[in-house]
């Protein structure tokens, strides 16, 4: 390491695993997992919870009441609400939106916000929707600028506005379409 590094290294004793922080990020948590990067531009309110090795991207926000688990990718231009949770292996692609209030009016605020779930290696698009108290699917893949009005199933893979299933993620993590036979059953 020589001077010009502008990542801040935090060792941890225990197994001396590194959190890199961007010096040019705001974090305030002290919740974040050994092994995770958090890259510059970034806001983490205090009471957020981030695993490790995750791969947080420049310019994330991610307010207090939210819940990251390990290895998981949040590329930039993502916020990330109260309310959310976000299980291991998830990737976010990049400028996602996520919402937490159905009825949003500006200085009125719920007593708390529903929950958004993304289950274990889900996958969300870059520009994708997520309306609040949803919940998307284990290894489910939302395409890119779809708009998710509804929870998303296992393994489904939707696209469009609304989201629709076209078919489901394959148990060797390929694309199944769906047929003409499984779309009249």
């Amino acid at each position: 390491m020589n001077a010009s590094t502008v990542m801040q290294l935090i060792s941890n004793p225990k197994n001396r695993m590194l959190k890199k922080i961007h010096s040019l990020s705001d974090v305030q948590s002290q919740n974040i997992g050994d092994g995770t990067s958090i890259w510059q531009f970034c806001v983490v309110l205090p009471n957020a919870k981030i695993g490790s090795n995750c791969n947080i991207c420049a310019q994330v926000l991610i307010e207090n009441d939210v819940v990251i688990g390990d290895r998981v990718t949040v590329k930039s231009g993502v916020q990330l609400w109260d309310g959310l949770r976000i299980e291991d292996d998830v990737f976010i692609g990049p400028n996602v939106t996520f919402t937490n209030d159905k009825f949003p009016r500006s200085k009125q605020y719920p007593d708390s916000f529903p929950q958004t779930i993304l289950r274990k290696g889900a996958s969300i698009g870059g520009g994708a929707v997520i309306l609040p108290n949803i919940t998307i699917g284990k290894a489910a893949m939302v395409g890119a600028g779809a708009v998710v009005t509804r929870p998303v199933p296992d393994r489904a893979v939707v696209i469009g506005n609304p989201a629709r299933i076209i078919g489901y993620v394959g148990p060797n993590d390929e694309f199944k379409p769906l047929t003409q036979d499984s779309q009249n059953t």
